[in-house]
């Protein structure tokens, strides 16, 4: 396909910007706050502090730790009674210095029981007939020095704490939690975890389905926030686990699938062993192969095995319905990987899933290339009920997603094993880490991806169309009512959760890269933020003081206007020193900052004589002043002076960005 002319880079569009700021345009702004460099520049205190964890140069310290869970899972799906029951047996080693006297689970079934936090925290209710009794426990155990012996626990709401008959001393001690559980299937209703009728059979989708051990880090302790509907922040290790459905369904699990002789055909064998070769999309399990399949009567069951190493979670999906495609991943220094997609048959086509494994392969490969090897044995997209959501190494995107919208649901979910997976953030504190730091990724993946075919990036429910991102982001910036990035994830609401946690956070790294410390710096310090935190537990304050040190400039004065606050820019044209001065003597053009919010920016001078001077404005220049006086030479004449004139950075009022001389301007 030929390649598609593309606009400078700063000037496409952030995912669904267009529809969100439209949608608070129409809010009357304030009158601009004066503007104070004292407030502005003033020294930044970062909320984690500097100590023996965590270093000033936002690198883990020399004494950082972090814990570790290791996962056995062997699991039952009944498709009969809509039940998914296990026996999981978790082991906790403590790096921590302390001791503990006990362990805190998530247990985030319990968001589907009548009075959950998250139905008052969310405003929304569930239908009477969407709720389940949430976890059912059978058995909960510890084992320790030999011992073995029933646990105390606590549940509470989406937590379950175990209280320890002996502490388990810190500096690598390990215990075993042995946990027999099961719960009823939520339905449709189910969001991050259910299941969708299609006429050859049932897809489930199958996440946060076991308990899972909450964080114990050297920030809070343990980190118990509730499951409200903001994402998660687990633990490390390593997952080995086992589903057990009937035979005729297929499972698509995170990880490396271990006995492919034991539930695959010798046919699909084969195909999958081609597609590990192969550069182009090989069918594994054709449409006419499922709906044979649907024809015939199977009995039984098989167990399908996946393991999955340094990991912080791991999910599955599991259908008859499943048609299965994959194309082999090349990754830097001659390693490979495999994509695969999974997804009904009435979402064939390339019209439709048939280009998924051909966009996530590219996505995988791009992401590798620019910033950090991907680590995992294979990338999988499943198509079924759940809408874009994310786990390691693989994707839960909605089986009607096609076109474009596939390619950016796909580019952007993928791109989510770079944030949070390996870099392990905290997204029920911070999605911007996570959300933002991800759109911002993506965005490059949908101009680089064939030539630009779906460049700009838009998201797909919005309509493209609209200005430059420096544009579009202003009505959120002068919504008085809009938060900052660095609330707390449950705190921000639905309306503002797209546009602040995701547009905002990812423009503000555009912002960054592009006109603040520009590529080069901003490349290299970004990717050894990234290696540095590599599955670990990364805090914003860590991500800033990374990108300080070694990106080579001192951001406080922009973390404290984009992250911390939602302050505005207004750089205006005061007027110039011409008509009353004599022929020989320089030209003074004032430039006046009229808000709170500073960046770098380019004034262009248009003279007479039909040529052009750019002069770069940094942010030193409003240190001490709030007027800016720029001296031009007498001649050629100045005939008209313009701020940021390729629109490239977030200005308020951008009418009085420009000053014709002769004629009367605002």
């Amino acid at each position: 396909m030929p390649a598609v002319p593309r606009p400078p880079l700063i000037a496409r569009l952030l995912p669904g910007l267009f529809a969100i700021f439209a949608s608070v345009a129409a809010q009357a702004a304030a009158p601009a706050p004066s503007f104070d460099p004292r407030q502005t520049f003033a020294p930044l205190t970062l909320p984690t502090p500097v100590n023996r964890y965590r270093s000033a140069n936002g690198a883990p310290g020399p004494d950082y730790w972090q814990n570790r869970a290791d996962y056995q899972i062997n699991a039952r799906l009944d498709t009969q009674t809509q039940q998914l029951s296990a026996d999981e047996t978790i082991t906790y080693t403590n790096n921590s210095p302390d001791t503990l006297q006990g362990l805190w689970l998530q247990i985030e079934q319990n968001i589907y029981k009548p009075g959950s936090r998250s139905s008052f925290a969310s405003g929304w209710r569930r239908k009477p007939d969407q709720v389940t009794d949430g976890y059912q426990f059978d058995k909960v155990e510890v084992e320790y020095q030999g011992k073995r012996y029933a646990a105390q626990t606590v549940i509470s709401d989406s937590r379950m704490q175990v209280r320890l008959a002996e502490p388990l001393p810190g500096k690598g001690s390990k215990l075993e939690l042995h946990i027999v559980y099961h719960y009823e299937f939520p339905g449709t209703f189910g969001g991050r975890t259910a299941w969708l009728d299609t006429p050859n059979g049932r897809i489930y989708d199958v996440a946060q389905w076991y308990p899972r051990m909450a964080v114990y880090d050297d920030v809070r302790g343990w980190d118990t926030q509730p499951y409200l509907g903001s994402e998660f922040y687990l633990e490390y290790g390593d997952f080995d686990y086992r589903v057990t459905v009937p035979s005729d369904m297929v499972v698509a699990g995170a990880g490396e699938l271990v006995n492919p002789g034991e539930v695959l055909s010798s046919e699909q064998q084969q195909r999958l062993k081609q597609a590990r070769a192969s550069n182009q999309t090989v069918m594994i399990r054709t449409p006419a192969d499922v709906e044979a399949a649907a024809q015939s009567s199977a009995s039984g069951e098989k167990t399908w095995h996946f393991r999955m190493k340094n990991t912080r979670d791991a999910v599955f999906a599991a259908s008859k319905a499943f048609v299965w495609d994959a194309a082999r991943i090349n990754l830097p220094d001659h390693k490979t990987s495999i994509a695969m997609s999974f997804y009904p048959v009435e979402s064939s086509g390339n019209d439709k899933w048939g280009r998924s494994t051909e966009y996530l392969k590219d996505s995988v490969e791009n992401y590798s290339k620019r910033w950090f090897v991907y680590p995992y044995p294979a990338a999988i997209n499943v198509g079924g009920p759940v809408g874009g959501m994310e786990y390691p190494g693989i994707l839960f995107d909605h089986w009607k997603s096609q076109g474009k919208q596939l390619f950016w649901i796909t580019a952007h979910e993928i791109g989510h094993a770079w944030f949070p997976m390996i870099v392990g953030s905290n997204e029920r504190r911070d999605a911007w880490m996570d959300e933002g730091i991800n759109t911002f990724i993506d965005t490059y993946e949908s101009d680089d991806f064939n030539h630009g075919e779906f460049a700009p990036k838009r998201d797909a429910e919005y309509a493209p169309g609209g200005g430059a991102p420096a544009d579009e982001i202003e009505p959120i910036l002068e919504d008085q009512d809009a938060p900052p990035p660095m609330l707390r994830a449950d705190a921000i609401s639905e309306k503002y959760r797209h546009p602040i946690s995701y547009f905002k956070a990812a423009y503000g790294l555009v912002l960054l890269r592009e006109q603040i410390l520009g590529p080069e710096r901003f490349d290299w310090a970004f990717r050894k933020y990234i290696a540095d935190w590599a599955y670990k537990h990364p805090t914003p304050s860590d991500f800033f003081r990374a990108m300080d040190s070694a990106g080579g400039e001192d951001l406080g004065w922009f973390w404290r206007g984009w992250f911390f606050n939602n302050w505005t820019l207004d750089l205006a044209v005061g007027g110039i020193d011409h008509d009353d001065k004599a022929p020989d003597e320089p030209v003074v053009v004032h430039i006046v900052n009229r808000d709170q919010l500073v960046l770098p920016a380019t004034v262009r001078i248009d003279f007479a004589d039909g040529t052009h001077r750019d002069v770069r404005l940094p942010v030193e220049t409003w240190l001490q002043k709030k007027d800016y006086a720029l001296h031009l030479p007498a001649s050629p004449a100045v005939a008209r002076v313009t701020i940021d004139p390729d629109h490239l950075i977030p200005d308020r009022d951008r009418s009085n960005n420009v000053y014709i001389v002769g004629k009367a301007t605002k």
